[in-house]
């Protein structure tokens, strides 16, 4: 049985004439994340349609909840291009709606064909006349249980259940970031929110062995790993930061030592963005959060960054950030109690309100960007991709090699 679904895409409606680019990009990403299955994918007068084999369909449902750049998208029943066939379509999936325990519906209609004999008005009417008549559902238009959608196009389509999309653009279209991502709630939604705007992201993770534990790497390991369900693909950089952190712990102020090492983690995201063309840094930085997030100490270390410094949450409250943690998943994984080094390494009474010419001289004091240097070339690196995660997740095979290496265990490597 062929299964056909239908996608919104938003915000590139708004686009100009290269409109054409924006689609182009969609659509090889859904292609990419489904490459392991059998579905054709196309984008055709502002609807995107996917079209599969029963096999696919929990793979194109994930891939397309996970899609950036669509603001909603449902599975549709395609039917006859008449009224009477619209109707009959109409009954059934209010009787299945009456199952789930729905007690009214509405319908509405969109006519982009407009050779089709009746209007959207008519549609809408004369759509739920057989429901109405056999008193399957009562019509509420207003608050309705279910809404029972119909566009008539090249084809005629019917659906009710329609999804919320991720909204935003494409995956790849505004260049590429550097996430600075620990373990915490932050980093996560921060690079999230980047990815909403088009932006891949690598992310840059450090990691104090034996002060911070295997666990704490591997749970941020896996929020990499989340996040790229939603930006095709990710690398994490393992950076290893045990000695320059006993360096700062020996040589700075201590009320200064968690802002030292701040300083000296953008000083390596400086070397990894330009190792891999990154056209900035993103941090999850929430002002005023915590000491070293007042706007003195963020000014700080935005002295240190030798590309533009993003901070998408800049201006949200905690609740915010959770709230969008729950609804991409990283939440439970945030939340593991495993501390990253910023906590384990922070001082009972950090510094609020330092100037940038005290952090540069203190900073100059440590003697470390030999170590710092020494930690980026050690770091080990580790792929995660969209593509890959649907094949093991729904027992498909992948065809290319490289996924081979990857699938399942992920490829690690020194570079």
């Amino acid at each position: 049985m062929q299964h056909t679904f239908l996608g919104k895409v938003g915000e590139l409606m708004l686009k100009g004439s290269n409109i054409k680019t924006f689609e182009r990009i969609l659509v090889q990403n859904i292609k990419t994340s489904l490459q392991s299955v059998k579905a054709d994918v196309i984008i055709r007068a502002g609807r995107l349609y996917v079209e599969c084999p029963d096999e696919s369909v929990e793979a194109v449902k994930w891939t397309l909840s996970h899609t950036l750049g669509i603001t909603g998208w449902a599975e549709a029943v395609v039917v006859e291009k008449n009224i009477e066939a619209i109707k009959d379509e109409v009954a059934r999936q209010c009787e299945e709606a009456k199952k789930m325990g729905a007690k009214t519906f509405k319908t509405e209609a969109r006519r982009s064909d407009k050779s089709f004999p009746m209007d959207h008005y008519a549609i809408m009417r004369e759509g739920a006349t057989k429901a109405y008549e056999q008193k399957i559902l009562e019509v509420d238009v207003h608050n309705p249980d279910v809404q029972i959608n119909i566009e008539v196009r090249e084809k005629c389509f019917v659906y009710s259940d329609a999804m919320k999309g991720r909204r935003g653009l494409p995956l790849g279209c505004s260049g590429k970031g550097l996430l600075l991502l620990s373990g915490g709630l932050d980093s996560p939604v921060a690079g999230y929110r980047m990815m909403r705007r088009g932006m891949s992201v690598d992310c840059c993770y450090f990691h104090a062995y034996p002060y911070t534990s295997d666990q704490a790497r591997e749970k941020v390991e896996k929020l990499a790993e989340i996040i790229s369900g939603y930006g095709m693909k990710t690398h994490i950089n393992i950076i290893p930061f045990t000695e320059v952190q006993m360096q700062i712990k020996k040589k700075s102020p201590e009320n200064m030592t968690t802002l030292m090492l701040r300083l000296c983690m953008m000083k390596c995201a400086n070397m990894l963005a330009a190792k891999t063309n990154a056209d900035c840094i993103i941090t999850g930085e929430s002002l005023g959060q915590v000491a070293s997030q007042t706007i003195q100490n963020m000014e700080c270390t935005e002295s240190f960054a030798e590309r533009p410094l993003l901070r998408p949450l800049v201006g949200l409250d905690k609740e915010e950030i959770i709230d969008t943690a729950k609804e991409i998943g990283t939440y439970e994984t945030s939340i593991l109690p495993y501390e990253d080094c910023c906590v384990l390494f922070s001082p009972k009474h950090p510094i609020l309100h330092c100037s940038v010419e005290e952090a540069k001289s203190v900073y100059e004091s440590l003697e470390v960007d030999e170590l710092v240097k020494k930690a980026f070339e050690e770091r080990v690196v580790k792929r995660y991709e969209a593509r890959s995660t649907v094949a093991s997740l729904f027992g498909t095979k992948d065809n290319t090699e490289e996924l081979k290496s990857i699938n399942g265990t992920v490829c690690t490597a020194r570079i």
